[in-house]
């Protein structure tokens, strides 16, 4: 499965169980670690978790391998690697902290809008 297509599932996925503030980043030009990270919020641990698993799971029954999953027992911020895609899903004031999106703003966003509901 083409990286982009994987990106469309993990935000689809996100989208379901109410992530907020998803953002992808293009990195393919300027990193090669992946050609996407994708960046999304939660209020609560436990929405940061349901969040999480629900990717888990879509991505599994999409037949997409993950490759590591980190920080999945503190709920303030778990990693999917899945290998083109790592899926950052950060509690709010976790994410405000970090702020990935300055530390590699030289990526272009992904336009998402046609796989979020508003």
């Amino acid at each position: 499965m083409e990286s982009k297509e994987i990106l469309k599932v993990v935000v689809e996925a996100a989208d379901a169980k109410k992530a907020e503030e998803i953002v992808a980043l293009d990195v393919h030009k300027i990193s090669y670690l992946a050609d996407y990270f994708v960046i999304m919020q939660a209020d609560s641990a436990r929405q940061v978790r349901a969040i999480a698993d629900n990717i888990e799971e879509t991505v599994e029954e999409a037949g997409i391998k993950i490759k590591q999953i980190e920080g999945k027992n503190s709920g303030n911020w778990i990693l999917l690697d899945l290998h083109d895609v790592v899926v950052h899903v950060f509690k709010t004031e976790t994410r405000q902290f970090y702020n990935l999106e300055k530390l590699w703003l030289e990526a272009p966003l992904v336009d998402l809008s046609e796989w979020v509901t508003e």
